[in-house]
């Protein structure tokens, strides 16, 4: 029987403040990936990174809250995304690393942006952009959840929810319920008895923020010997608020400048009002307790620390820092202890260079000694508390893609992989190997791009062409830190001939990617400019060559760049696709295309990247899928105009491709890919269609005629042959629009078709599949006897996935 397990799968975290939640008992931490909900354990000794998506929502996961239940101990993850609902998942029985769908909450007529749980209550609040609060009672019977909508708040004047917060005020007593958003207020709500009456009344409304409020989290006092609580509230006006809630009524002494009419003007800023309010038969009061401030930008979200020893605050803001607040033990003012993220010198980099664009989120750890926080990169940081040296430092977190994943090409060999995207970049996946322990991990980012990217093709081990929207390809050369990163922690060892570039850098006001050694001199610069130049470039090469783990994110979207080699230009529209032969001497490329004009294959002869004219025309749409036959004598192409066309290389001319076939009608919808098996001797191919139809063609009498068809269940968007025959079949992995997975092996001499099975719904993506690759060389693996293939696979749900499969030749 096939075993398909999941290897890696790397994806980024939603931009929304609310996407994230660490676990305090399981120590595991759950973020919205996409329409997605990722679960890591990021304590895991193995740094496996992110070991499961739960699949289900239909558009972008904006709340994430890990939730106890308080009489069975049951632990379940509530999600909330734009599609309008709440997804309750439930721990499987005996761990808390798995969990499966237990009920849809719907209700809402908006995208949710945040939910609030309390511990020791069975209420849920969830906030929208509908302007409403919906508070729901979640009861678990046996083995299933049953949830029902108690009340609905709307706000007054209307607004939109973006933070909630739920906390007991006492043991078994009346709650309080803090809203805040689109406004420069914070709404306080009470529930009198949380197990009776269901209905929240307004109790006091909070002012002095003076931009929207993003972020609010009550903790208990830890210095109080009366129990007060204490409620953080974080605004895009860069300053945190501090709230006192306390029992019994609390008078303040005015303000001594009342009557001054300087400071009339501050008053409504710095005013100390008690608000007081009455609950279960007790009088309460809240006051302003501290203004926090020395941020440069918006805070987003704002956490306390859930140790027992520490009361410390940690909040995450879009002027790239991670800022953990403590109380003063003498003077009781609130001061930064400790700041995480990026240097003031470094902060007016561009995107190119590495600015992170904003922290979104901040966590702590369930035992309070790490945080980790979430930028615009989509990628997680992470930081350790060394208690000896009583320093932060940062550690290994995790990163993907953010938008769909378009292509997906493994290394000649097999030694790496390379994923590029529509969040404009191209990311070198590899394996980390130490002390029998292994693990996949981003090693190196070589392109950060101003256009959205299509596709990829190596072109040997240290080289690689991209194809975006800007109408060109570019080819890049692999730095040497690169290379000997890869070599000292991955055991790749690439026998290049000539010498390797130095690092790269991205000019202020440019696109390509310069080698540190030739950037360019500007008027008044001479030796001293360059010398600084090369002088950076050893420093970079120093940090990576001393690392002895994968680069962290900083260092990945700075120092991993690869110098650009060459432009390829030509087309007069978007790249659709590229493919380069097995050779590496030739490149194909195609456009997006609506005429015949637009709807050519060019060819660039990569000794001196001219492009071979004439180009080649056949199809009168765009271009899906290039592919060479591995013997390099044919070159394939499918379009949108339904049919498929073959050229032949010259026998006497090496570069030149002439039309031997094609086909107007090879499917009844238009055709998304195409591959080789790998039988030189008898020329076959494959195509997959909308029409939801792979048809396997075969040369017979000179001509290519179609010898199979396999029915899938939806559109067929990817398809990839295993490139090596084994018992005398090939492998064929198919990709759908659904997401789907299905592997199949076809006998040489029938062609007749077997289905081996479908990859498990729960591990395969959620969106359409952009491209299938396995793995070419099986000296990476362990031992030939468990004989395992690899198979990355690139979709639209944002994830990158490696797939280990065994048990397919039995």
């Amino acid at each position: 029987m096939v075993s398909i397990t999941s290897e890696y799968i790397s994806v980024g975290g939603n931009r929304h403040p609310a996407a994230a939640d660490w676990d305090i008992q399981s120590g595991v931490l759950a973020f919205g990936a996409d329409n997605n909900v990722a679960l890591w354990y990021p304590k895991d000794k193995s740094q496996r990174g992110v070991y499961s998506l739960l699949v289900g929502h239909t558009d972008k996961v904006n709340a994430v809250r890990f939730y106890t239940c308080p009489t069975t101990g049951t632990k379940l993850l509530i999600t909330a995304s734009a599609d309008h609902t709440i997804r309750i998942w439930r721990a499987v029985t005996g761990t808390y690393l798995q969990f499966t769908l237990a009920q849809i909450l719907e209700g809402h007529t908006s995208s949710i942006n945040t939910i609030a749980v309390s511990d020791g209550a069975d209420l849920v609040a969830s906030g929208a952009a509908d302007g409403s609060v919906k508070i729901w009672r979640i009861m678990l019977q046996g083995e299933g959840t049953k949830s029902e909508l108690l009340t609905t708040i709307v706000m007054k004047p209307r607004f939109f929810p973006l933070a909630l917060a739920l906390k007991p005020l006492q043991a078994d007593g009346p709650m309080i319920l803090a809203v805040a958003g689109t406004t420069n207020i914070i709404h306080a709500y009470i529930l009198e008895d949380p197990l009776g009456d269901t209905s929240f009344r307004l109790a006091a409304v909070l002012s002095g923020h003076e931009a929207w409020v993003r972020s609010l989290s009550f903790t208990r006092d830890k210095q109080s010997k009366t129990g007060d609580i204490l409620l953080a509230s974080a605004s895009q006006d860069k300053y945190i608020r501090l709230w006192r809630i306390q029992r019994g009524e609390v008078t303040l002494a005015a303000p001594a400048g009342e009557e001054d009419p300087v400071l009339g003007e501050l008053e409504p800023t710095l005013s100390n009002k008690a608000h007081q309010f009455n609950a279960a038969g007790s009088k309460y009061s809240v006051t302003f307790e501290a203004l926090l401030f020395g941020n440069e930008d918006w805070i987003y979200t704002t956490a306390w620390n859930p140790s027992s020893e520490r009361q410390q605050l940690l909040s995450a803001s879009a002027d790239n820092t991670l800022t953990i607040w403590e109380q003063d033990t003498v003077s009781g003012v609130w001061v930064s202890a400790e700041r995480m993220g990026e240097i003031s010198v470094q902060k007016g980099s561009t995107t190119a260079t590495g600015s992170t664009g904003g922290f979104w989120i901040g966590l702590w750890s369930p035992d309070g000694d790490q945080v980790v926080s979430l930028g615009r990169t989509g990628s997680w940081r992470a930081w350790s508390y060394d208690a000896d040296a009583d320093v932060w430092v940062q550690t290994l977190g995790i990163s993907g893609h953010v938008r769909s994943v378009n292509g997906v090409r493994w290394e000649p060999t097999g030694g790496y992989l390379l994923s590029t995207s529509g969040d404009q970049t191209t990311r070198l996946h590899a394996q980390w190997l130490r002390d029998g322990k292994q693990s996949w991990h981003e090693f190196s980012r070589p392109q950060i791009h101003g256009y959205d990217l299509n596709c990829v093709d190596t072109l040997g081990p240290a080289r690689f062409v991209s194809g975006a929207d800007e109408k060109l390809l570019r080819v890049f050369n692999e730095p040497k830190p690169i290379a000997k990163l890869l070599e000292k922690l991955s055991a790749f060892k690439q026998s290049t001939e000539g010498e390797l570039p130095d690092t790269a850098q991205i000019p202020v006001l440019g696109l390509s990617n310069q080698s540190m050694g030739e950037a360019p001199m500007g008027e008044g610069e001479g030796e001293e400019a360059n010398a600084a130049h090369i002088g950076q470039a050893q420093a970079n090469q120093t940090i990576l060559s001393d690392t002895n783990q994968p680069p962290l994110e900083d260092q990945l979207a700075r120092y991993t760049l690869w110098p650009e080699h060459e432009k390829l230009y030509g087309h007069g529209y978007e790249i659709s696709a590229v493919a380069v032969s097995y050779d590496c001497t030739l490149i194909a490329t195609a456009c997006k295309a609506s005429s015949i004009d637009h709807a050519v294959i060019r060819l660039y002869d990569t000794s001196d990247w001219h492009e071979i004219r004439p180009s080649l025309a056949a199809h009168s749409l765009t271009i899906t899928s290039l592919s060479f036959s591995s013997d390099d004598r044919y070159l394939l192409s499918v379009g949108r105009d339904r049919q498929w066309a073959i050229y032949c290389r010259s026998e006497q001319d090496r570069s030149a491709f002439s039309l031997m076939e094609s086909h107007p009608k090879g499917h009844s919808r238009m055709i998304l890919d195409a591959a080789w098996a790998p039988v030189p001797d008898f020329h076959t191919f494959a195509t997959a269609g909308r029409d939801k139809l792979v048809k396997i063609w075969q040369i017979s009498k000179g001509s290519f005629v179609c010898k199979t068809t396999i029915t899938l269940k939806s559109s067929v968007t990817a398809i990839s042959f295993l490139p090596r025959v084994q018992v005398n079949s090939v492998f064929l992995a198919t990709g759908e629009d659904s997401g789907e997975l299905s592997l199949y092996k076809i006998a040489i001499d029938s062609l007749e078709a077997a289905c081996l099975g479908n990859i498990d719904k729960l591990i395969s993506p959620s969106k359409a599949i952009t491209q299938l690759a396995w793995r070419p060389s099986a000296k990476y693996d362990t031992s030939q006897d468990e004989f395992s293939l690899k198979l990355a696979v690139a979709s639209e749900d944002t994830s990158t996935r490696i797939y280990a499969i065994s048990n397919m030749v039995s």
